[in-house]
């Protein structure tokens, strides 16, 4: 198993420093986060989806760069995450393009949300019309493109996620699992969620939430928490990617601010490196 981090949960560490503190706290990877950061909140304090100082521009300059920088640092980079929505094709040549500079192998693309005009079949019928526009690119560049498990999209649980890409290309599409954002929408037990994904089980975020509720009586809602303090079972969902046979990335994006970003890096790893040797 490979461990990386996803940038988004760095803010406020510049891409130098977070590759510095990557390899000095013994990480596998870095998955940079690709956006354009609008002028209007660059003066803003760090945050994780406004100015977030850990992003590379979706340029070759800024992709050289993150290639460069990993490189020196000794980290691999396993995707790139982007925020391409659906239907966007430009958006996709261009990241494409983008993490065969940087040395990825992948990309990260979105599928409709809930909150988009039209009912579940017209959502999924656009959906997978650009997935097949987007297979179409990634035998072009050789770059598989990821959607996520993600609350909120049609692809929230591992089931939805296989009926979006079934009878697609594995090798161009693949999904993301991920155990935190399921704590919003989609909960599936672990092991048949994988087995569900089968040969499209192409990568994994991890990050935790639990629930809260303002009164009693009140409607519990999810929040994100510390990797250690919340509903996802990491034992058990270890259990359930070696069952599956999977031995590949497993990415960190912990948003509970429960920490410094230095110190979320040294305990999630900690964390994570603990429970998946218990779960040989």
């Amino acid at each position: 198993m490979k461990f990386g981090v996803f940038t988004v949960m760095l803010p406020d560490l510049t891409p130098e420093a977070a590759v510095a503190a990557l390899r000095a706290t013994g990480y596998d990877g870095v998955e940079w986060r690709v956006a354009t950061v609008p002028a209007n909140v660059r003066n803003d304090p760090p945050s994780f989806w406004g100015n977030n100082l850990c992003t590379l521009a979706p340029t070759p300059a800024d992709a050289q760069r993150g290639r460069a920088l990993a490189a020196d640092a000794g980290l691999a980079i396993p995707n790139l995450g982007t925020y391409i929505v659906v239907g966007d094709l430009p958006a996709v040549a261009n990241a494409m393009q983008l993490a065969v500079t940087a040395g990825a192998p992948a990309v990260r693309v979105g599928v409709a949300r809930n909150d988009q005009p039209g009912n579940v079949d017209a959502l999924f019928t656009q959906s997978r019309a650009f997935l097949q526009e987007v297979e179409t690119l990634s035998r072009r560049h050789h770059v598989k493109a990821l959607i996520e498990m993600h609350h909120g999209t049609i692809a929230a649980s591992a089931s939805a996620a296989r009926h979006l890409v079934d009878g697609l290309d594995p090798t161009c599409i693949g999904v993301i699992h991920d155990c935190g954002n399921m704590v919003f929408e989609g909960y599936e037990d672990y092991r048949r969620g994988l087995e569900t994904l089968g040969p499209y089980l192409a990568h994994v975020h991890v990050k935790n939430a639990a629930y809260d509720r303002p009164a009693i009586g009140g409607v519990w809602r999810a929040r994100w928490a510390p990797l250690q303090d919340g509903v996802v079972d990491f034992a058990a969902l270890f259990a359930a990617l070696r069952s599956v046979g999977y031995d590949g990335w497993v990415v960190v994006e912990d948003f509970s601010q429960a920490y410094d970003s230095r110190t979320a890096l040294r305990e999630n790893l900690t964390f994570l490196r603990r429970v998946y040797n218990a779960a040989q």
